[in-house]
């Protein structure tokens, strides 16, 4: 007589997965919780006792001395006009290069596409002793935040993410707005670019990543403090400040935790809306 064997509930495989991300959530979201927490510690704890710390040892005092040593409110702003700045003319370039090499027929237009291409294997380090001589001594754009922005005001990444994203659009919907006797730049701006709003936030949301961790670059072209942004004055801060203070190591949690949390809001409010938008349904027939 044979033996069956029964199935495994449907439930089971579901509280696998769950078990799963859960405790690959723990493991993601714990260094932010340590560091959340370290910065809070009137008493530094290196160690992961510290991640379970008394209440009696928790303060603000760590944010209110990096404040004072570094300005936040100053680095911050020019963290968010250094990240901005990159962020609308990689939208705006991106934009542009990327509806002419997938929409518009012209000659020579596969050949530039692959040239992007290749641009994105070239290291930034490779090309930053030549673009220091060009913007600080040809331009003289060293301590602005135009000499911060240039180098990253193009994104091979985006011009790709926007080439491949109108490749998507139905062709129909740019001729019909061409037969009503709408110029190029028209079509660009009310038609293409309202289908293409899933690409415009991820490029978005990856470009303010760089710029706003960005170390190397402003470091070189800004000597005045204020001027620097946040991640050159924690760094500051970190090399030449740490070791006069009492609570060093809570100091730098603190700036971590305020540099880190831009980017973890922005992801957090907008990441239900990485979906591509329906198309299929603005063309007829």
């Amino acid at each position: 007589m044979a033996i069956t064997r029964g199935r495994r509930p449907w439930w089971a495989g579901r509280a696998a997965r769950l078990a799963v991300l859960t405790i690959g959530a723990v493991v993601f979201l714990f260094p932010f919780y340590y560091m959340l927490v370290g910065s809070l510690q009137a008493e530094p704890r290196s160690d992961l006792g510290g991640a379970a710390p008394d209440p009696g040892n928790l303060t603000t005092a760590n944010y209110s001395g990096i404040n004072a040593a570094i300005s936040l409110g100053t680095t911050l702003l020019n963290s968010v006009i250094f990240a901005g700045g990159v962020v609308l003319c990689t939208v705006v370039f991106g934009l542009l290069a990327g509806y002419a090499l997938a929409v518009l027929d012209w000659r020579g237009r596969d050949s530039v596409f692959a040239i992007v291409l290749l641009v994105q294997i070239v290291p930034f380090q490779l090309l930053m002793i030549p673009l220091y001589i060009l913007i600080v001594r040809s331009y003289g754009l060293s301590d602005s935040y135009l000499g911060m922005i240039l180098p990253f005001a193009i994104s091979p990444v985006a011009v790709f993410v926007f080439r491949q994203f109108f490749r998507t659009v139905p062709r129909e919907l740019f001729d019909a707005a061409r037969i009503d006797g709408a110029s190029e730049l028209s079509v660009l701006r009310f038609v293409a670019t309202p289908l293409v709003r899933p690409a415009l936030l991820t490029v978005v949301l990856l470009t303010f990543i760089g710029p706003w961790n960005e170390f190397l670059w402003p470091f070189l072209i800004t000597k005045q403090q204020d001027m620097q942004p946040l991640a050159v004055a924690l760094a500051n801060y970190m090399s030449n400040l740490a070791g006069r203070e009492a609570n060093p190591y809570g100091g730098i949690l603190a700036g971590a935790c305020v540099l880190a949390a831009p980017p973890v809001v922005l992801f957090a409010l907008f990441q239900s809306r990485f979906t591509a938008a329906e198309l299929g349904s603005g063309v007829k027939g």
